[in-house]
């Protein structure tokens, strides 16, 4: 075991705070990894403050994690000492059920993926996230970071990345596509950047012009206002795939009336509350409504080789440790652009 500094949540809805965790010894095919930046997802904020249920507590959030290889099992053949790597929202999966055979850990049947933090490994211990000086995964669950992307601004693909490009890949973004985007935020501001390097037309949809000039600098071809009805009367019936990234209650009835026929809305964005919905928004047009989660262990490789080789990570403000809890009030208030990413060397 060794014993690392880390910041965590001692209970629902207090701040975080410096503390000590322990880690597992490095077992045969695990990877230690000094972690250099970890991003703040809103996901932590949720489930730090138990919106998503009840909480295992304490709790080192984070799931958006960019480091070095410090040391390898004696079984690893994946990974090297010195090796860029990063680790998302799992650590673990049953590995045998149809999903996992079939590369989609995030979806496994056979008990559930185990998340990063928040959730119990198998060997029945709590797992502590990315707020930390240093995590031991499995080197399965470990992806390599590209030198064409540096570590700060990859760190935030382990989720937000991740979480935009697996439904934009399955839902066949790309050329002669038109894709919205709504929400210009942590998740919103990758789902602009991917969506544009696949070719697609793309259109932001938030709430206000605000952010209007960062979006079109992002890849946006259009940029339009929720909050002005003549944007669903100028937009209705135009777009084959909309994905949705906020995390508060949305009109989807309205949103779905700016699919075309067949056309799907998708939602990545998890809001604690019940969403209502009139089914006839999607018989008319014979559209979608579904959601998705990241992707799995392959894919988010495949999306930072995808991102280093269009030359981006993510947009981000760097802070101290001791800013967490300010970043989480901020992040409320949509004050970030776009994405909160800690140094963890100020841990």
């Amino acid at each position: 075991m060794t014993t690392v500094a880390a910041y965590a949540a001692p209970a629902a809805k207090a701040p975080l705070e410096r503390t000590t965790i322990e880690r597992r010894a490095v077992g045969e095919f695990d990877v230690l990894i000094d972690i250099k930046f970890a991003g703040i997802c809103h996901s932590d904020i949720h489930q730090a403050r138990e919106g998503w249920g009840e909480a295992i507590f304490p709790m080192v959030p984070g799931h958006e994690i960019a480091g070095i290889v410090s040391e390898v099992g004696p079984g690893v053949t994946k990974y090297a000492v010195g090796d860029r790597v990063g680790v998302g929202c799992m650590v673990d999966s049953c590995r045998e059920c149809d999903n996992c055979k079939a590369g989609l850990e995030q979806y496994c049947t056979g008990g559930g993926m185990v998340g990063t933090y928040n959730a119990v490994g198998k060997d029945g211990e709590p797992t502590y996230g990315g707020y930390s000086e240093k995590i031991v995964v499995d080197e399965n669950y470990v992806v390599g970071i590209p030198e064409g992307i540096a570590l700060d601004e990859a760190a935030p693909l382990l989720c937000a990345g991740i979480t935009l490009y697996s439904p934009l890949k399955h839902w066949n973004a790309g050329p002669g596509k038109k894709v919205a985007i709504v929400g210009l935020g942590g998740l919103g501001h990758m789902g602009v950047k991917i969506a544009h390097a696949l070719g697609a037309e793309v259109t932001v949809l938030s709430q206000s012009l605000r952010k209007k000039d960062d979006g079109l600098k992002l890849g946006a071809d259009h940029y339009y206002a929720t909050s002005d009805p003549k944007t669903f009367e100028e937009l209705a019936g135009t777009f084959d795939l909309i994905v949705s990234t906020v995390s508060a209650p949305m009109d989807f009835g309205a949103l779905l009336s700016l699919l075309k026929r067949d056309g799907a809305l998708v939602n990545v964005g998890a809001p604690e509350e019940p969403i209502p919905l009139n089914l006839f928004s999607v018989i008319g047009g014979r559209k979608t409504l579904a959601g998705s989660m990241i992707g799995g262990i392959a894919e988010t490789q495949e999306m930072l080789d995808f991102c280093a080789e269009h030359g981006f990570g993510a947009e981000i403000e760097l802070i101290r440790a001791d800013e967490i809890n300010e970043a989480y009030e901020r992040v409320l208030a949509s004050d970030v652009r776009y994405r909160f990413v800690i140094d963890t060397a100020t841990i």
